[in-house]
């Protein structure tokens, strides 16, 4: 079949492939050769296809395999993605399937078959979630055999059927109140308090024993431990307890973002933002938002209570059947905080919405104890506050990135990108949450839609031709930022054509690589470097087209670019 180096890192995934050819199940596994190119909209539909014919055989995964031809199983090889990488794929998926999932990995082998090398890649699809089919666009496929088409009612109904169980909600067998922290119980009963605010409350809950205020909260039932009460109030002496103990590390990176300080937090977890916050350099932040005034802004980098939400949805959210820690790393210029689990609104934008509802939480009872003791947002806001606080500094939203397999991430940044972003937002306080975060793509040069684009230039604040928009001149008013306006622009295509000339003229004859050193420093700063070389590449054609200029050779790669006699 095919030959592999036996002490190959991926040894094992040579071994599953080998398997999965010898051994495949049509409706989990599917073969595709890929050539040189896939639609990204197949990919998707088997995505959501695998996904869910995976749950409902209980399974854990399943697999899309790039380089063998799926008629006989022949190993042939494919070049998709060889160029440009698949480092990408990732997120691209994940931006349209239920719940924002992706491949839970993406492996590129090279087996030896009809002894030549030949390059193969394994898609790893994770099942289904437990009573959640998986989505691609919105609608759901299954696989009859080796037939793709739409998952049945039937079979959606089956896995909506599933039972969902709230972790925080089951009981420690072997746990008792002893095991629970006193400290924790007596902070748990004040933060309840407070929250209800209520005199004839304080009074109840003065005179209640532990088990009388446990129970009263829920964390107790029957007189059980859960692990929602465990969690948040348990003694680390005892968190051997748990299946799988919860833990939190703070990270601190130097300048070359190599690790310079950590440390690693255990239950009760009611404490944790204090312990974890008093680790966080909050330094003082001066920036200048607009050029009305000769002083700067003085603002602390990051709000305290913008982080602590976060880090408390990171607790609220996290899948703790999984293991795995939350992480709070603290760069020089923005906060990461990452935890195991999946993003249950689907987008960022779906969870901006004045109206979002979650459709369910992952651990209802700890999420409604952690309303209870003032430590999340009781309205399902709390994201689009958090926004709104980035917002009225000026500073750039919160990127949200749900690329890797059970993990949630979201950068915090503690410093401007984009002096232009500030003003225009210092100029158009008014601009709704929605508005702002278009905007905020700008400066990170990410992909915005046709139509979003002719929104925010109607509103004057973004300039440039798709996809290489950038915001507005109009806020261009020192001399710096007029300079950085027209690096942005560019020049006019005339401009580039004389100066391709005038080399030839100069020099007799070039290669394309000449050309890109020639233009790169002129051509916008808004495209990248292949973006660069592309547009090099086509003002070449055109002048050839126009029988200006010509090659002295058939040989691509050794013909020179000459003026046309």
């Amino acid at each position: 079949m095919f030959t592999f180096d036996k002490k190959d890192e991926n040894a094992d995934k040579y071994l599953a492939l080998e398997s999965l050819i010898k051994n495949w199940e049509n409706e989990v596994v599917e073969f595709k050769e890929a050539n040189h190119d896939y639609d990204k909209e197949k990919i998707g539909r088997y995505f959501s296809a695998i996904s869910n014919e995976a749950n409902l055989k209980s399974l854990q995964f399943g697999w899309l395999v790039f380089g063998v031809r799926n008629k006989d199983k022949k190993i042939v090889g494919t070049d998709y993605r060889n160029t440009k990488g698949l480092d990408t794929l990732k997120q691209e998926i994940s931006m349209n399937t239920t719940g924002s999932i992706s491949f839970i990995e993406i492996y590129e082998l090279y087996p030896i078959a009809d002894d030549e090398e030949k390059r193969v890649i394994m898609f790893q699809i994770p099942a289904a979630a437990t009573a959640i089919p998986t989505g691609w666009n919105d609608h759901y496929y299954g696989r009859n055999g080796e037939s793709l088409g739409a998952l049945s009612i039937e079979e959606q109904d089956r896995i909506r059927g599933q039972e969902k169980k709230d972790w925080s909600k089951q009981i420690i067998p072997d746990a008792t109140i002893e095991h629970l922290d006193k400290n924790a119980i007596a902070i748990a009963r004040e933060k309840y308090k407070e929250k209800m605010n209520r005199p004839h409350i304080t009074e109840e809950v003065d005179n209640m024993t532990d088990e009388e205020f446990l129970t009263k909260t829920k964390l107790l039932l029957n007189g059980k431990i859960t692990n929602a009460a465990m969690l948040l109030l348990g003694n680390e002496d005892f968190d051997y307890l748990f299946n799988a103990v919860p833990e939190a590390s703070w990270r601190l990176y130097d300048a070359k973002d190599d690790v310079k300080d950590y440390e690693i937090f255990k239950i009760p977890f009611i404490t944790l933002s204090d312990r974890m916050f008093g680790k966080i350099r909050n330094l003082t932040y001066r920036y200048m938002p607009n050029q009305l005034t000769l002083f700067p802004t003085e603002t602390k980098q990051y709000d305290m209570w913008l982080l602590r939400e976060l880090l408390n949805n990171c607790m609220a959210h996290s899948d703790y059947t999984i293991g795995g820690r939350i992480y709070l790393n603290e760069f020089e210029d923005r906060i990461v905080l990452t935890n195991p689990g999946t993003f249950l609104p689907g987008t960022i934008e779906a969870a901006l919405q004045r109206n979002y509802n979650p459709p369910f939480y992952r651990n209802q009872l700890l999420a409604e104890t952690m309303v209870k003791f003032n430590m999340i947002d009781t309205q399902s806001m709390g994201i689009r506050k958090v926004f709104r606080i980035q917002q009225e500094k000026y500073f750039p939203l919160p990127d949200y990135n749900f690329s890797t397999y059970n993990k949630i991430e979201v950068v915090v940044y503690g410093k401007v990108i984009d002096d232009n972003y500030s003003r225009v937002l210092f100029e158009n306080p008014d601009f709704d949450i929605e508005t702002v975060f278009l905007i905020d793509r700008i400066q990170k040069h990410k992909e915005i839609t046709k139509e979003a684009a002719k929104y925010l230039r109607k509103l004057g604040v973004i300039e440039g031709k798709m996809p290489n928009v950038y915001i507005s001149a109009k806020v261009a008013e020192s001399i710096d930022e007029k300079a950085q306006y027209v690096k942005n622009k560019g020049f006019e295509e005339d401009a580039y054509r004389k100066w391709i000339i005038s080399y030839l003229e100069t020099y007799q004859s070039g290669k394309k690589k000449d050309f890109i050193q020639l233009l790169k420093d002129k051509l916008p700063d808004t495209l990248d470097d292949k973006q660069k070389e592309s547009k090099v590449k086509n003002l070449l054609k055109k002048l050839k087209n126009e029988g200006i200029i010509t090659t002295d050779s058939d040989n691509k790669r050794l013909a020179n670019w000459v003026l046309k006699k």
